[in-house]
C-alpha cells in the first residue's frame, strides 16, 4: 500500500502563505522574503521541468553557501527530484565520481569551478544540463537566466510517498569510497520534527533567527530545512571564508537565536575577541555535532556564552538523529553529577543498542558497536547492496562506532571500528589518502592516521617508507598530494621511516604504527603543530 506524505517543499509553501513579507534568507546585504524565495523556487522548478527534469532525477550541486543552493534544494523537492549536494572543497575527480555514481541528470555548479564541470561532463553520460552559478570561467547555462526563464510560473509540489528519495547524502565508508545515503521525504519529515523537538524547542518565526556557519551541503542544510518548517529567517555571512568577527556581528545585528556548527568552529568563535565586543544575549541554542568536543573547550564556551550549547551525535545515514545533550545538561564546572564525556541520551523516537560482534545486546557499561533503529534511519545506500548488507543487521543500523550506555542510557563513544578520524568536523578516511600517496614513484609503503590536535580535534600524519635506492622528503610527498587531495584532507606532517611494523599476517596495522611512533617520540607537539 502506498503511503502518501507531505512533500518537503510544502513547508516553503506554508511559510510563503503565512509570512509572505518576513525575511526568509539574508545573505550579506541582500535578502529575500518568503514570498520571493518561494517564487524563485517555483521559477527554477518550472525552468528545470521545461528542460526535462522530472520526479526521481538527480540534481548534482557543487555550490558554496548562498541563496542558490537553498533554491536548488527546494526546487528539487518541489519537482520530486533528488538533491545531490557535494562538499564544495572536493577535487574534480571526486565530484565526477559522485556524478557518475548518482546518475546525475543535471549539474548545477559555481562558475569558478571549470575543472569540475569538465570532469563531470566526461564521467557522466546521463548528464543533460550544466547550469553555472555566478560569474566565472565555467561553461553552461547561467543560473539567473534559467531562473528568469521560469519566472511567474506557479509549480505545485509533486505528490510523493514516504520512501521517495529527496536527498542523496554522500558519506564515506571505511574504504573512503563515497556512498549515497538515500534520505526520503517521509524520513526527513520525522527529522525536521525531531530537530525542532530535541534541539530547538519553542522555535518560531516571531522569536527566532538562525545563522548559517557551516556548509549547507551537509548538516547545516538539514538544520536549514528545520528553519523553513517554522518560517525562521536564515542568515548567511557575506564572506566566503569563516570570519568570527563577522559571525558575532551578525548575531548582534539580527538577534540570532540558533546556529549549527562543529566543535572546531565553536572553539574559534569563543576564543575570538569579538565574542566580547558584540551582544550575543539573543542566543538560545548553539548546536554542535560532527566530532567530540574537548571538555576544556566546553567549559570555556559555557563560561563565555552561558548554557546555550547543544550537542548531538549522529551520522549522515541517521541524519544526525541518535543522541542529544541539551543545554541544561551542559555544566561549566566539573562535579559528581556531571557526566563528563557523554554525547547525551537517545533522541525522541530513536533507540540505541550496544551490540557485540554477533549482534547480541551487551549490558550497561560494556563496550560494543553502537547500533540504532527508528524513523530517522535512512532507506539504504543507492545502488550498493553490499554496503547495505554490511550496514544493517536484524533491522539495526550499525554505525561502526564503539561505545557504551550507562545505567541511565547516556551514551559514551570510546572509539571507531574503522580507522576514520575527524578533523574540523569532517570525516577523513586514511585509505583514500594512502592510495594517492602510493602513486608517488618513490613511496613503497604508507600509513595515514589521525592524532589529537587542540584546534582541529584531530589531524592526519602520513608515515612513508621510501623505495630502496630512491630519495624522498616530506616536501616531495606534500607537493605530490597538493593537487590530488582536498585541502582539508591533506596530512599536516609526513614522517619518513625505513619500514612499517607488520602483523604476523604481513598486514600493516595502525595500532602497531602508532605504538612505534609513540615509542620513538614522534607523536609529540611537533606532530600536532
Amino acid at each position: 500500500m502506498s503511503r502518501r506524505v507531505m512533500n518537503l517543499a510544502h513547508s516553503l509553501t506554508q511559510a510563503a502563505a503565512r509570512h509572505p513579507e518576513r525575511p526568509a534568507i539574508v545573505w550579506g546585504e541582500r535578502s529575500w522574503t518568503w514570498r520571493a524565495f518561494d517564487a524563485r523556487v517555483s521559477a527554477l522548478a518550472a525552468a528545470l521541468r521545461a528542460r526535462g527534469i522530472a520526479k526521481g532525477d538527480r540534481l548534482l550541486v557543487h555550490a558554496r553557501n548562498g541563496n542558490a543552493i537553498l533554491e536548488i534544494m527546494y526546487a528539487a523537492f518541489r519537482l520530486g527530484a533528488v538533491f545531490v549536494p557535494t562538499n564544495f572543497r572536493l577535487m574534480p575527480g571526486d565530484v565526477s565520481y559522485l556524478a557518475s555514481q548518482s546518475g546525475a541528470t543535471a549539474f548545477l555548479c559555481h562558475a569558478d569551478y571549470p575543472e569540475h564541470v569538465a570532469a563531470v561532463r566526461e564521467a557522466c553520460p546521463s548528464l543533460r544540463h550544466v547550469v553555472v552559478i555566478g560569474e566565472g570561467p565555467a561553461e553552461g547555462e547561467a543560473y539567473e537566466a534559467v531562473v528568469a526563464s521560469g519566472e511567474g510560473q506557479a509549480v505545485a509540489n509533486e505528490g510523493v510517498e514516504h520512501d521517495d528519495p529527496c536527498w542523496f547524502f554522500y558519506t564515506s565508508g571505511t574504504t573512503g569510497k563515497p556512498k549515497a545515503a538515500v534520505l526520503t521525504h517521509g524520513q526527513m519529515a520525522f527529522v525536521i520534527t525531531n530537530h525542532l523537538c530535541d534541539l530547538m524547542p519553542g522555535t518560531s518565526p516571531e522569536t527566532d533567527a538562525s545563522l548559517v556557519v557551516a556548509p549547507l551541503s551537509h548538516g547545516a542544510g538539514v538544520h536549514a530545512v528545520a528553519q523553513v518548517a517554522r518560517a525562521v529567517t536564515s542568515v548567511l555571512p557575506g564572506s566566503e571564508r569563516f570570519d568570527a568577527a563577522e559571525v558575532w556581528g551578525l548575531v548582534a545585528r539580527h538577534r540570532v537565536t540558533n546556529m549549527f556548527t562543529v566543535p572546531t568552529i565553536l572553539k574559534m568563535m569563543v576564543e575570538h575577541p569579538a565574542v566580547d565586543a558584540h551582544d550575543h544575549s539573543s542566543l538560545r541554542y548553539i548546536i554542535y555535532a560532527g566530532a567530540p568536543m574537548y571538555r576544556e573547550d566546553q567549559k570555556r564556551a559555557l563560561r563565555s556564552l552561558g548554557k546555550v550549547i547543544v550537542q548531538y551525535f549522529g551520522l549522515g545515514e541517521v541524519t544526525g538523529n541518535i543522541t542529544v545533550l541539551p543545554p541544561a545538561l551542559h555544566e561549566a564546572e566539573d562535579g559528581p553529577a556531571v557526566k563528563i564525556g557523554t554525547c547525551g541520551f537517545e533522541r525522541t523516537g530513536m533507540q540505541v543498542q550496544i551490540q557485540d560482534g554477533e549482534g547480541r545486546e551487551v549490558a550497561p557499561g560494556e563496550t560494543g558497536e553502537i547500533c540504532v533503529c527508528g524513523p530517522a534511519v535512512f532507506a539504504g545506500y543507492w545502488e550498493n547492496p553490499k554496503a547495505n548488507a554490511d550496514a544493517f543487521r536484524d533491522g539495526w543500523f550499525r554505525t561502526g562506532d564503539l561505545g557504551f550506555l550507562d545505567a541511565e542510557r547516556f551514551l559514551y563513544i570510546t572509539g571507531r571500528a574503522s580507522d576514520m578520524y575527524i578533523s574540523g568536523g569532517s570525516n577523513i578516511y586514511p585509505r583514500e589518502i594512502e592510495e594517492k600517496i602510493l602513486a608517488h614513484p618513490a613511496v613503497a609503503e604508507t600509513a595515514v592516521l589521525g592524532v589529537p590536535d587542540p584546534t582541529w580535534g584531530e589531524i592526519g600524519i602520513a608515515v612513508c617508507v621510501p623505495r630502496e635506492g630512491m630519495a624522498l622528503s616530506e616536501d616531495d610527498v606534500m607537493a605530490f598530494l597538493f593537487d590530488k587531495v582536498a585541502r582539508y584532507k591533506l596530512p599536516r606532517r609526513v614522517i619518513l621511516r625505513e619500514a612499517l611494523p607488520k602483523s604476523g599476517y604481513g598486514k600493516i596495522t595502525k595500532k602497531m604504527v602508532r605504538e612505534e611512533l609513540e615509542a620513538a617520540g614522534l607523536l609529540g607537539e611537533r606532530a600536532q603543530s
